[in-house]
């Protein structure tokens, strides 16, 4: 699992939203991410009473799954260097609990299905034993035109 995140998908500070993989297995993999007091969008979301925004958890479900992606395709002997993960649908999110500054998720995706390019995958986000959000998408990897 040492291979860090910024080699494996294209994303870096300050839109990274994924430390560490913390494990994986054929259909899934499981990462960690620190949501930091110091970060920009607390000022604004909520100043006085900050949040993490639904949006960011959800964007680091979905990098969640182009880390699988990526790793899955190393594994395979393809490189996913000349291209970047595309996000395609989004269905069925559900917020359950709020996450604070300070507070550390796991993340974790599995993959369903995969047709015509697109890996269909369901992830969800845990704070400790508390459930935070459950999201089902679909992420294609693909060379921008």
């Amino acid at each position: 699992m040492s291979v860090p995140v910024t080699e494996l998908i294209p994303h870096r500070p300050p839109f990274l939203f994924v430390d560490e993989i913390v494990s994986e297995s054929a259909d899934g993999l499981v990462a960690r991410r620190t949501w930091r007091a110091e970060e920009d969008f607390y000022k604004g979301h909520y100043p006085g009473a900050p949040i993490t925004p639904g949006v960011l958890l959800c964007e680091a479900v979905f990098q969640t799954g182009a880390l699988y992606i990526a790793r899955q395709a190393r594994q395979s002997g393809v490189e996913t260097t000349d291209g970047v993960p595309l996000l395609a649908k989004i269905d069925s999110v559900r917020f359950r609990n709020p996450v604070y500054p300070g507070e550390t998720v796991t993340i974790e995706v599995k993959r369903k299905e995969q047709m015509s390019g697109f890996i269909m995958m369901s992830g969800s986000v845990k704070s400790g034993e508390k459930r935070v959000l459950t999201v089902e998408f679909a992420v294609a990897w693909k060379k921008p035109e």
